[in-house]
């Protein structure tokens, strides 16, 4: 080899290398997205706004109401957690924005943290310094009465104490100064007063002055606490970095689309070069086509037969169903059929009384012009076509055969109706089904083999679910075919149950046949396998049941005690996987 030849080596070895990077580095800028650390991020940012919505509602709940209970520490402990989270989720999710805004909103919600701290400790301190006064003043009122150096004190007692319950609750500047006024007047009384009186009427001065400092410690927190808007900031974050999201998939999005686009050039030359070696392959692949020539026809053949066999199945079900339809037609064609004869029978008694009268009634009309010998014999003759359909009660008797008619092509119409909800032919592929409906059509489809065995019918309140109704009642019409086949005599009981079940719907198919012994039960689903006699099964019925609940997403079980019976267990969920609503 040459230089020339190794340096083209190089080349081609480095621009296939070249050629991969980009694809790696495409492929790698449209990976989706894991929505789970940024849904995790909007929780955050939700809870430390419901948090501050919680603060504020404390606030105005304290101020309102005259026993609350103060929010405790739970609140800024929560409101902590919320922000380490959210700074454990940004080392994992990059967000420009919220990096840049988390120390802001870090500081405006321990900001308000610590003032609505203080406003509890406040407004705890202005309601007992209220309470304390109240208490000293009935206190008071009860010491000085019946006092002459008390006179007038009751009354300033009175004033102090509405005048404080005003200014706490309002706050206006006007009670704060009736508050002061009142205060000064109390301790104005006179001197003579006992000893233990004054103490009180200190104390009662004591009090109002601290109402009036917490309660304007209060007001000022109040004023203070609109200008922190920690949820303000926290829905501009969220603004934010919901942009952020969406320019990150619009970006994926961007990319997938080069990505195809290399791609598709890749494949344009992939296969220039794959035609290149396809002429130096080819007499490699005409003895590779020659020896795979005869497993191809193998395996053709025994797909050919398989389907063959399938067929088989379905028509062999077909029969089974199309005769029971015909038995269970017969009855009421039946009725329709001898109903219709017996009224033909009874039509020309009828015609001949309806011709008479009115040939009567045309004399009638003719007036005092008609002969009366032949309006005679006209009464004569419509009165005896009368009492001939009276004596033969005709009237009753078509009223009967057209009620026996009516029944008979109603049990018709029901049959065909019950056919037609089985094989869902006028309805789409894939819909929603309540499969209580298909259990009760494949049992009316099924009566003929049913006659001898009782069903008993356990359904429960179960939702629609997406499905082929056309395959699952064929799943429900083989399971109760089976059961009915593997009773001895045909005799015993079918035990039928419905019932949702882990985001779907069950259903139970129990028999008390014989059972299945355990050396056979793991093969009942194989396809060509059977436990009947030869030339009565081709052991395709419950191979195909179990193919068509796979295709719905579904399981099948079954549990068998030999001797006792079987009992078969299909779940279906309340929607299919997508291939199969394609």
């Amino acid at each position: 080899m040459n230089k020339l030849d190794i340096l083209s080596n190089v080349l081609l070895g480095l621009g296939a290398l070249a050629l991969v990077a980009v694809l790696v580095f495409l492929y790698d800028r449209t990976q989706t997205v894991d929505m789970r650390d940024q849904a995790q991020i909007l929780d955050y940012l939700r809870q430390l706004k419901e948090i501050d919505a919680r603060w504020d509602m404390d606030v105005l709940r304290m101020r309102l109401e005259s026993r609350s209970e103060p929010p405790g520490a739970a609140r800024r402990e929560t409101a902590g957690r919320a922000l380490q989270n959210l700074e454990r989720a940004l080392q994992k999710t990059a967000s420009p924005s919220l990096d840049a805004g988390l120390p802001d909103l870090r500081k405006a919600v321990l900001e308000k943290a610590e003032l609505v701290e203080k406003f509890r400790a406040a407004n705890a301190g202005a309601k007992g310094a209220l309470d304390e006064l109240l208490r000293n003043s009935t206190e008071a009122r009860s010491q000085a009465a019946g006092l002459k150096p008390a006179a007038g004190l009751d009354a300033s007692l009175l004033r102090l104490g509405s005048a404080a319950s005003q200014y706490l609750w309002f706050g206006q500047e006007a009670y704060s100064k009736a508050v002061e006024a009142a205060i000064a007047e109390v301790r104005a009384a006179p001197a003579k007063l006992p000893e233990s009186l004054r103490l009180k009427v200190s104390q009662i001065g004591e009090s109002g002055e601290r109402l009036l400092k917490q309660r304007a410690a209060e007001q000022q927190i109040f004023d203070a606490l609109p200008s922190l808007t920690p949820g303000a900031r926290v829905d501009t974050l969220t603004s934010l970095f919901n942009r952020e999201v969406e320019a990150t998939l619009q970006d994926k999005e961007r990319f997938r689309v080069y990505l195809i686009a290399y791609a598709g050039a890749l494949l344009i030359l992939i296969a220039w070069l794959g035609t290149k070696v396809r002429a130096a392959n080819l007499r490699l692949e005409h003895r590779v086509r020659d020896r795979t020539r005869e497993l191809s026809e193998a395996l053709d053949h025994l797909k050919e037969s398989e389907s063959q066999l399938i067929q088989s199945e379905k028509m062999s079900s077909l029969g089974q169903m199309v005769a029971g339809v015909a038995h269970e037609i017969n009855t009421p064609l039946a009725y329709v059929k001898n109903s219709i004869g017996t009224v033909s029978e009874r039509l020309p008694d009828l015609f001949g009384a309806v011709d008479h009268c009115e040939k009567l009634l045309a004399l009638l009309q003719a007036g005092p012009n008609a002969d009366r010998h032949e309006l005679s014999q006209h009464f004569a003759r419509a009165s005896s076509a009368i009492a001939l359909l009276r004596d033969r009660c005709t009237k009753e008797e078509l009223a009967s055969l057209v009620r026996d008619g009516l029944y008979g092509t109603g049990q018709m119409a029901e049959i065909v109706g019950n056919l037609k909800d089985f094989s869902r032919l006028d309805r789409s592929k894939v819909t929603s089904f309540n499969l209580n409906e298909g259990l009760n059509s494949t049992l009316m489809l099924a009566k003929h083999m049913l006659k001898s065995v009782k069903v008993d019918k356990h359904f429960g309140v179960i939702p629609p679910i997406v499905c082929s109704p056309s395959q699952v009642n064929q799943v429900f019409l083989n399971l109760v075919t089976n059961a009915v086949q593997a009773m001895e005599d045909g005799k015993g009981t079918i035990t039928l149950t419905t019932r949702s079940e882990d985001g779907g719907v069950a259903v139970e198919v129990a028999d008390t046949g014989k059972g299945i012994t355990e050396e056979v039960l793991p093969k009942i689903f194989d396809p060509f396998f059977s436990t009947k006699e030869v030339g009565k099964g081709t052991g395709l019925g419950l191979s195909v049941s179990y193919k068509i609940v796979q295709q719905h997403g579904g399981r099948i079980d079954v549990e068998s005690t030999p001797g006792a019976g079987t009992r078969f267990t299909v779940w279906l969920p309340s929607n299919p996987p997508a291939e199969l609503a394609a």
